[in-house]
Formats: C-alpha cells, structure tokens, sequence
C-alpha cells in the first residue's frame, strides 16, 4: 500500500525549492510550525509565562507583552485583562 501523502506537501516541496532545508528537515520545521499556531491562547499563555518569567522577567511586564503577542498572533485572541492572564497561569 502505498504511503499517503503528507497533507501539506505542495508547501513541504516549496520549502525544501526555497530554502537550504532537506525534505525531512522541512517537515520537522512544519510540523513545529503547525504545532505553535495550534496551542490554544491559555497554552500559549502558560508556555510565554514560564519562558519570560525563566528570563526574570516580573510579571507587570510578563502581561504587558503578552497582551501584545496575543494581539498579533495569526488568529488573535481576544483581549485579556492582566487579572484573566493571571488566572491563566496560576489558576
């Protein structure tokens, strides 16, 4: 039986015509890609959390940047307040 084509392979085929990246490597790249934009916004949240946090960064500004990222991801989440950001990661 023959292997099932990769759901997105006319964008595996231009990435690997584009770019210096090998078949295999482009779809571990895709893969990586799909996979941030498919967190939902309280994954995303927890996950930027922990991140900037580890920087030392004091949450004031965590929540300032957040509410910025969020604004600009593909599909923007809604507005979140610093309390609801604050329920997000810390329940």
């Amino acid at each position: 039986m023959p292997a099932s084509p990769h759901p997105h392979e006319d964008l595996l085929a231009h990435l690997a015509r584009t770019t210096a990246l090998a078949p295999p490597d482009a779809a571990r790249v895709l893969a990586e890609v799909l996979a941030y934009f498919a967190e939902t916004t309280e994954e995303y949240v927890r996950r930027r959390h922990g991140e900037l946090q580890a920087r030392g960064l004091t949450n004031d500004r965590i929540f300032a940047r957040l509410d910025g990222e969020l604004a600009a991801r593909r599909v923007a989440a809604p507005r979140l307040s610093a309390r609801q950001l604050r329920r997000i990661v810390y329940g």
